[in-house]
């Protein structure tokens, strides 16, 4: 049961990897889409790992996936970072023009 588990880890992986993939070609959109299939991810595995423990070599297992995930997040807040500050610079602006 718990390898049900470790691939809920591994699914959130690969959607991280596909979410920094798309990243680094600045497609945003596809960005938001691998972000919100990580999200119902997330969300099952929480569900299912209120009933079901790992077993030791698991823990193991999950925590090398987890630094995997963190690593693609790092990367990914990078690639975004201009991004980001453009679309806030732009979102300054049209606030000011509607006040």
């Amino acid at each position: 049961m718990s390898q049900q588990l470790i691939d809920y880890y591994k699914a959130i992986e690969d959607s991280s990897r596909k979410m920094l993939d798309a990243a680094k070609t600045e497609n945003w959109d596809q960005v938001m889409r691998f972000e919100g299939a990580c999200a119902v991810l997330i969300e099952q595995l929480r569900e299912r790992a209120n009933r079901e423990a790992l077993a030791p070599e698991q823990r193991a297992e999950k925590t090398r996936i987890m630094q995997r995930i963190l690593n693609n997040d790092a990367q990914i807040r990078y690639l975004a970072e201009p991004w980001l500050t453009h679309f806030e610079q732009n979102f300054e602006g049209q606030r000011q023009f509607l006040h």
